[in-house]
C-alpha cells in the first residue's frame, strides 16, 4: 500500500466497494467493473457502482447517491476499486467531480493500466490537495478486472479454457457420449460465465457433434446484469451447417466464423443469415493460426473468451504452433465424482492431439482456487506466464 499520510483505510469500506463493483456483471463491457463508497470515519454515507457501459462511473454514481441522501461529503473519504479516470470518454473525468465535491481522501485499490489514466488520475487528485492512498487491497481489486487489464496491455482477449471431466480424467465415454458429466449446478454456473464474458469459442467439430447454442440461458438471480456473448467458431474448411442452431440464431446473437476457406457461395449464405465470416491464414500444422484469430478478436474489442470445446482445440491453445506457445490464460476444470474408464484407442481427454516433449516443459498452472457445486468441484487456475510451454 502506498500513502503519503498517516490515514488508515478501513477494509470494510473497500470490501463493500468490491461487492458493489461485481454488480456491473457483463453490462459494463468493454469498461471495467468499478465500485465506490464514500465514508466518514469508516462509516459509509453513500455508495455507487458502474451500472452499464455509457452510464455514470462509480465515483459519480456515489456522489449522486450522496446528493439523494442529502449527505455532506466535504472532507469525507472515497474508496474506489480502480483509479479514477482523468479524461473525457462516454463520461466526463471523475477526478474533477471528486475535487469539486470536496473529498479529502481517496483510497484506490487497482492502478489503471489504460495509458489515458495510468497514474495521471492519482496525480491530479494529489495536485488538488487530496490525500491519495494507492494499492489498498490491491489483489482483491485487481481480481475484478483481469480481462480488462489483460486486454489493455496486450490488445488480445483473456482466454479461459473450460472443460468438465470425470474423476479419472475423461471428457466423454468411448462412444463419444458426454451429456452430462457435470451436474446441473455446475452447468448453471457455466451459463453465468457466458453471461459475463465477451465471447464463447468452440471448434467446428463441437458444432457438428453437439449443435450447441452457446448462449446464456440463465436469468440473473442477483442484481448482476447478464448478457449474451458473441459466439465464435473456428472452422478451417467452412463445414458449419447452415441449419445449425448457431447459424439459425445469428441474427439475434452475434456469430463469428473464422475460416481459411475461400468458398464464397457458403460464405455468402452464412453472412446472409447474419453471421460474420472472417478469413485467416493457416498455421504450419494446416489449422487456423490462433494468434491471428485472437488478434482479430482484440481488434473487435472482445476482451475475454471462454473456450467450450473438445480436446483438439484446447491442445492447440496450450501448444500453439511449431514452438508450442501457450495462448491460454486461465483454466476452469470441473471435476465430477464419476469414473468412466475407457478403451485405449478411444479415450477422450480435455487436452488431446498435442503435448510437450517432457514434464519439464509442461504448461505450468498456479495453485487452484476451489469451489463446490453440489458434488462437483471447480478448480480454477491461472497459466503462469513466467513458465511458458516450450519444447526441450
Amino acid at each position: 500500500m502506498e500513502t503519503d499520510s498517516v490515514f488508515h483505510p478501513v477494509p470494510e469500506c473497500m470490501e463493500r466497494a468490491i461487492e458493489l463493483a461485481r454488480l456491473g456483471g457483463g453490462a459494463v463491457y468493454p469498461n471495467p467493473l468499478v465500485g465506490a463508497v464514500i465514508a466518514r470515519g469508516g462509516r459509509i454515507i453513500a455508495e455507487g457502482f458502474h451500472h452499464a457501459f455509457g452510464m455514470l462511473h462509480a465515483e459519480r454514481e456515489a456522489l449522486e447517491d450522496a446528493r439523494k441522501r442529502n449527505a455532506d461529503v466535504r472532507g469525507a473519504e472515497l474508496y474506489v476499486t480502480l483509479e479514477p479516470c482523468c479524461h473525457t470518454g462516454k463520461q466526463p473525468p471523475c477526478t474533477q467531480a471528486v475535487i469539486d465535491a470536496g473529498i479529502r481522501t481517496v483510497v484506490i485499490g487497482s492502478r489503471d493500466p489504460n495509458p489515458l489514466v495510468n497514474g495521471k488520475g492519482a496525480e491530479q487528485l494529489k495536485a488538488a490537495g487530496i490525500t491519495v492512498v494507492r494499492d489498498f487491497m490491491k489483489a482483491e481489486c485487481d481480481a475484478l478486472n483481469g480481462a480488462f487489464f489483460h486486454f489493455i496491455q496486450t490488445k488480445r482477449p483473456l482466454v479461459t479454457v473450460k472443460y468438465a471431466m470425470t474423476a479419472d480424467g475423461k471428457t466423454a465415454l468411448s462412444s463419444g457420449e458426454s451429456k452430462w458429466i457435470s451436474n446441473e449446478e455446475s452447468r448453471r454456473y457455466v451459463h453465468f460465465l457466458r453471461g459475463t464474458t465477451a465471447a464463447v469459442m468452440c471448434g467446428v467439430q463441437t458444432v457438428l457433434a453437439d449443435d450447441p447454442l452457446l448462449t446464456c440461458r440463465l436469468e440473473s438471480e442477483t442484481e448482476i446484469a447478464l448478457k449474451q456473448p458473441v459466439r465464435v467458431v473456428l472452422d478451417t474448411d467452412l463445414r458449419i451447417p447452415e441449419d445449425c442452431k448457431l447459424v439459425k440464431t445469428a441474427g439475434e446473437v452475434p456469430l463469428i466464423v473464422f475460416t481459411s476457406c475461400a468458398e464464397t457461395e457458403k460464405k455468402d449464405a452464412l453472412e446472409a443469415k447474419g453471421a460474420a465470416v472472417v478469413c485467416v491464414e493457416k498455421s504450419a500444422e494446416n489449422r487456423l493460426d490462433l494468434e491471428s484469430v485472437l488478434t482479430e478478436l482484440g481488434r473487435r474489442a472482445i476482451d475475454s473468451v471462454l473456450v467450450e470445446s473438445g480436446g483438439s482445440l484446447n491442445a492447440s491453445l496450450f501448444f500453439s504452433g511449431a514452438n508450442k506457445k501457450c495462448l491460454a490464460d486461465k483454466v476452469l476444470c470441473f471435476v465430477a465424482p464419476k469414473i468412466a474408464g475407457g478403451k485405449k484407442e478411444r479415450v477422450h481427454s480435455p487436452v488431446q492431439g498435442a503435448e510437450c516433449e517432457s514434464l519439464l516443459s509442461c504448461v505450468n498452472l498456479s495453485a487452484p482456487s476451489v469451489q463446490r457445486f453440489g458434488s462437483d468441484v471447480l478448480l480454477a487456475y491461472d497459466v503462469l506466464e513466467d513458465k511458458p510451454c516450450s519444447p526441450e
